[in-house]
C-alpha cells in the first residue's frame, strides 16, 4: 500500500483522491488546503485521511510516501522546491508544470538532482480513445503529415478565490488548458515543434465578471499552428463556449495511407439527462484504399467515469504512477515533457499577442 499526501483539495484534488482510492495499493493518508472546509471535505472523501494545518505539516507527515500537487498553477514550482528541500519523495504534479519562465532554472536542477520520480500529470494521454489513436496512428496513416486537435467545451469553471480567471495565476489559456494538447502533439508525432503561430482572444466568457475591481483576462478561443522538425504540421482549435457539442475533443491524424480519428465526449455530469445516455468515445479509421471508414466504440468503465471528468484517464495515470512507486518502470511524463508543453504554450501566447510567428 502506498500512502499519498494531497496538496490542494479543490475539484481536481477530489478527482485524484477518488481515483487513488480505486487503486488496490493506494490510500490517501493526509491532505492540505489553505481553505479548511475544502481540506476537511477531501479528508472525508478519502475516508481515513488526516487534515494537515500547513503545507509543512503535510510534507513532514510520517505516513506519506508520495505527494500529489493539485494546487493553483503558479504555486507548483515553489511547492516542488519546498518538497525538495525538506523531504524529496516521489511527486505527481498537475499540469501546467510552471507558468513563469524564471522557474526553469529550478526545474532543470530538479531534473538533474531530484532523488525520486517526478511525474507530470497529463491526463489526456490516458483517455482510452486517445491512447488507442496514439498506438495506431503511425500504422494507420503511414506516417503523419497533418495532426489536428479540436476542443469545443464549456467555459472555465469557478475556482476557489477565482484564481483561474487571471493570466497571472494560470500562465494564460494556451498554457493552462492547452499544454495538454501540445503534449499530445509531441507524443503522437514523436517530434519537436520548431515554429508556433497563434490567433486567440477573449470573445465571450467572463467579461461581465469583476473580482475586487479586476476583470478576468483569460482567453476563451483560439487557433494555434505548429511546424514540426520532421515536416509534419499540427493545429489546435479551442473554443470554450461550445458546450453544446456532442464530442468535446476530436483528434485527427492524416498521412499518405489514410486517416485516424478519436472522438471524446465531455464529462458525463454535464450531458443533458433528457437526451438519454451520454455519447460513447469512438475511434475511426479511414484508409485511402480501400475507401470506407471503420468506426469502433471505445467504452470506458462506468466506475472510472464516475470518479472524475477526464474519461477514466486519471485512474489509468495513477495506476501507472503507482507501479513506478513500486519500482516498476519510470515516469512516462517527465519534467522534460512538462517543460516542453509549457514552453509551446507560452510561445503561442506570445504569438497571439504580437501577431508574429515564434521560433522555438
Amino acid at each position: 500500500m502506498i500512502n499519498y499526501g494531497i496538496i490542494g483539495c479543490g475539484m481536481m484534488g477530489r478527482e485524484h483522491i477518488e481515483n487513488i482510492t480505486l487503486l488496490p495499493q493506494g490510500r490517501v493518508a493526509a491532505v492540505y488546503d489553505p481553505v479548511p472546509d475544502l481540506a476537511q471535505s477531501a479528508a472525508t472523501l478519502a475516508g481515513t485521511a488526516e487534515v494537515c494545518a500547513t503545507l509543512d505539516d503535510l510534507i513532514a507527515h510520517p505516513e506519506v510516501e508520495a505527494f500529489v500537487i493539485v494546487s493553483p498553477n503558479n504555486l507548483h514550482v515553489d511547492q516542488l522546491r519546498r518538497i525538495r528541500d525538506t523531504r524529496p519523495l516521489p511527486v505527481l504534479c498537475e499540469k501546467p508544470l510552471y507558468t513563469d519562465p524564471g522557474d526553469l532554472e529550478l526545474l532543470q536542477e530538479l531534473k538533474a538532482d531530484y532523488p525520486a520520480p517526478i511525474w507530470v500529470a497529463m491526463e489526456y494521454r490516458y483517455m482510452p480513445p486517445i491512447a488507442a489513436l496514439v498506438q495506431q496512428a503511425a500504422h494507420a496513416t503511414g506516417g503523419i503529415s497533418m495532426l489536428t486537435i479540436r476542443e469545443h467545451r464549456f467555459p472555465f469553471l469557478p475556482k476557489i478565490g477565482n484564481w483561474n480567471r487571471f493570466n497571472a495565476n494560470t500562465g494564460g489559456t494556451l498554457v493552462e488548458k492547452c499544454c495538454h494538447f501540445f503534449d499530445l502533439m509531441r507524443l503522437i508525432l514523436d517530434d519537436e515543434p520548431v515554429r508556433v503561430m497563434a490567433s486567440a482572444g477573449q470573445t465571450l466568457n467572463h467579461r461581465d465578471e469583476s473580482y475586487e475591481g479586476r476583470v478576468p483576462d483569460v482567453w476563451d478561443n483560439g487557433y494555434v499552428l505548429l511546424d514540426f522538425a520532421g515536416g509534419a504540421r499540427a493545429m489546435l482549435e479551442l473554443c470554450m463556449f461550445a458546450e453544446g457539442s456532442k464530442y468535446q475533443e476530436e483528434i485527427s491524424a492524416v498521412g499518405p495511407k489514410g486517416k485516424i480519428e478519436a472522438l471524446v465526449p465531455g464529462p458525463g455530469r454535464f450531458w443533458p439527462k433528457a437526451l438519454g445516455a451520454a455519447p460513447v468515445p469512438r475511434l475511426i479509421l479511414s484508409p485511402r484504399a480501400p475507401k470506407g471508414p471503420v468506426v469502433s466504440e471505445v467504452p470506458v468503465d462506468p466506475a472510472l467515469l464516475a470518479a472524475g471528468d477526464h474519461n477514466g484517464s486519471t485512474f489509468y495515470q495513477h495506476q501507472r504512477f503507482n507501479a513506478v512507486l513500486h519500482g516498476e518502470g519510470v515516469p512516462e511524463v517527465t519534467l522534460d515533457d512538462g517543460m516542453a508543453a509549457v514552453r509551446i504554450g507560452l510561445a503561442a501566447q506570445e504569438s497571439a499577442l504580437t501577431g508574429q510567428a515564434v521560433e522555438l
